[in-house]
């Protein structure tokens, strides 16, 4: 029986040995998402201006929210708050959807030569093309509303980085376990649901008590969506320290699932 690399250089290696069909595969995706709809890809620009409206009129006029220590513009909260769902989203439209990674293209796991561990990448290939529509109505409606965006913005590749390392590592594990684990889908939306609410998304870090402070920084999400609203809308430079605890962390997390998943796709054809 093949065996499988499992080392981190393979990690890495295998994504760009395969970023030719990796680019095929998520053109295909983004498209085919769209395929017969009147306004077609569109939508993907169309979706987050109706968000963020709804965003700014709710919480700034129904509402009238405020973001803790910020101004008492009607837009600050509505941009505030889109900033960290462009980190959220991008996270919960791979991880939703990972269970079923291998699945959905069961046709894939019967061809020994087809590199099955660029699955994860291709998706989130493409929920990196939706974020970054969204970051495009995000900068427009900030250049509407305050002007010239801070330098910082720059920072936003950088800082995203870990994230996107801990989300290959979670689908990673997350596509093995569903082949085995068919209820695992079940309970990850239901786990990315209550993780909306248990990041700051509609709340700063400072609005929970101290005390409890410390389990909110528990959540995987809270580094990410704290430095990318500081790099999109305060201006600020995350703290060194802290990021780069965030990107070895994240490193291990996307070790750890590669490896898994690179062990236990052995199995996959006989179980789909």
């Amino acid at each position: 029986m093949k065996r499988f690399a499992i080392s981190p250089n393979e990690m890495f290696a295998s994504l760009w040995r395969n970023r030719r069909l990796m680019a095929t595969l998520i053109e295909r995706e983004v498209v085919g998402r769209y395929r017969g709809s009147i306004m077609g890809i569109f939508w993907s620009f169309f979706n987050p201006v109706l968000m963020l409206a709804v965003y700014t009129f709710v919480f700034s006029v129904v509402f009238k929210a405020r973001w803790s220590g910020g101004s008492d513009s009607k837009s600050e909260f509505a941009l505030v708050l889109f900033a960290g769902l462009i980190v959220f989203n991008l996270f919960s439209e791979c991880v939703n959807r990972a269970p079923g990674f291998i699945l959905s293209n069961v046709n894939y796991v019967k061809k020994v030569v087809f590199p099955l561990e660029i699955l994860p990448g291709v998706a989130l290939g493409s929920a990196m093309f939706h974020a970054l529509i969204s970051l495009s109505v995000w900068l427009i409606a900030y250049v509407i509303a305050f002007g010239q965006p801070h330098l910082t913005v720059l920072l936003l590749p950088l800082v995203i980085l870990p994230l996107l390392l801990f989300i290959m590592g979670l689908t990673w594990l997350l596509a093995s376990l569903g082949v085995y684990l068919r209820d695992i889908s079940q309970f990850i939306a239901i786990a990315v649901t209550a993780l909306m609410f248990l990041s700051p998304l509609f709340y700063p870090v400072t609005a929970l008590p101290e005390k409890y402070r410390y389990l909110l920084l528990l959540n995987p999400l809270t580094p990410a969506i704290e430095q990318a609203r500081d790099v999109l809308y305060w201006g600020r430079v995350p703290d060194l320290v802290d990021f780069s605890v965030y990107l070895g962390g994240a490193a291990l997390i996307a070790w750890l699932g590669f490896a898994w998943f690179q062990k236990t796709r052995k199995g996959f054809a006989d179980v789909v």
